[in-house]
């Protein structure tokens, strides 16, 4: 199958108050291909979120290479990037960025509303996402009448609902219970094997 992202050597370096350097991430190589469904392992604060966001093109490698369909990122425009975020990638993120005043069904449109998706299919289309992630009746709920559960499932419902061919999860069952955990995991396995999705 062909390669749907590669990263040659990427690092990413911060610099303290002291300008003493901190390396996030050291020669970092990493080829995924179309249809994979990939784990990365590690303890927290080991920098997989730095790598996911690298990946997910919300930031930027201090070295390294980074392929995206064979295109190198940084040659690409800014207006090029946005459009890959939008068209090609559902994020998953592990703090639910919710909006406090945005209903359930409102937050999973927000993609939708920079695709041009008319309203009213964008509404039955986050219907149909948040029931796949069991949440319908709660399409209405605001943030704060959600369980954190049920906004990680929000997140995923949002991540869902664009049809982006690479889906990235960051932590996408830490705030589950065991049981709704393991039914996401399931989701995500049925997306990779029934829908093609590269999972990350």
């Amino acid at each position: 199958m062909p390669d749907f992202m590669v990263l040659k050597d990427i690092t990413k370096t911060y610099w303290g108050k002291d300008m003493e350097p901190v390396y996030a991430l050291r020669w970092v190589s990493l080829t995924i291909r179309d249809w994979d469904f990939t784990a990365i392992m590690g303890p927290s604060w080991c920098w997989k979120s730095t790598l996911m966001n690298i990946v997910g093109l919300l930031d930027v490698p201090s070295t390294g290479q980074y392929f995206l369909r064979w295109k190198e990122v940084k040659n690409l425009t800014e207006d090029e990037q946005s459009l890959i975020r939008r068209n090609t990638i559902g994020f998953i993120f592990q703090w639910y960025n919710l909006i406090k005043k945005l209903k359930a069904w409102e937050q999973v449109a927000l993609p939708l509303s920079y695709m041009w998706v008319p309203s009213s299919k964008a509404k039955e289309r986050c219907y149909e996402a948040l029931e796949m992630v069991w949440l319908k009746g709660r399409e209405n709920a605001l943030p704060n009448q959600l369980s954190w559960g049920q906004q990680q499932r929000v997140c995923v419902a949002r991540a869902l609902v664009t049809n982006a061919g690479l889906i990235l999860a960051d932590e996408p069952t830490g705030a589950l219970d065991s049981k709704t955990g393991l039914e996401l995991m399931e989701l995500l396995t049925k997306l990779n094997r029934e829908q093609n999705k590269t999972i990350l």
